[in-house]
């Protein structure tokens, strides 16, 4: 059986000194691999298939048995790594956390521990008749959040 291991340190190797970066290698007990990559300027479906055929060369098909699909992050896929969320700074994103919370904003600064969105809130100040747009930002840690995807709008 091919091990999750030997296929991320192949991907790893391929990308080294590339823009692209791993985003997830799956393995299931039937041998299907799944291996998904992302970089700041996007996949082409050549690079996919480049990567592809670099994987497939390492493995003896008479030895070995398996299904291999090798394809870029999906838009709208939450992030899996800190890339994606590097990628995606002074963009709109959609935070959803463990409590189930959801706020949408603006992709601030982040590190390896959290990042931050900047969110517009509809405040009513004293005496003013109407609410207005306050920029508010918020502070997640990485462990506190369920998912968070590139917001795609249609204007």
């Amino acid at each position: 059986m091919i091990e999750q291991h030997v296929i991320y340190d192949l991907v790893a190797s391929y990308l080294l000194n590339t823009e692209s970066f791993i985003v997830d290698v799956k393995v299931t007990p039937d041998q299907r691999i799944g291996v998904e990559i992302d970089s700041k300027k996007g996949v082409t479906i050549d690079e996919c298939a480049q990567l592809s055929q670099f994987i497939e060369s390492n493995f003896d098909r008479e030895k070995e048995d398996f299904e291999l699909e090798v394809g870029s992050a999906g838009l709208g896929s939450p992030f899996k790594v800190l890339q994606q969320y590097e990628k995606y700074v002074g963009s709109e994103v959609e935070v959803v956390t463990k409590k189930g919370e959801k706020y949408s904003g603006v992709l601030g600064n982040l590190d390896s521990h959290e990042f931050e969105i900047t969110i517009l809130e509809k405040v009513k100040e004293e005496g003013a008749k109407r609410k207005k747009n306050v920029e508010r930002t918020l502070r997640f840690t990485y462990d506190e959040v369920k998912k968070t995807n590139y917001l795609i709008r249609f204007k």
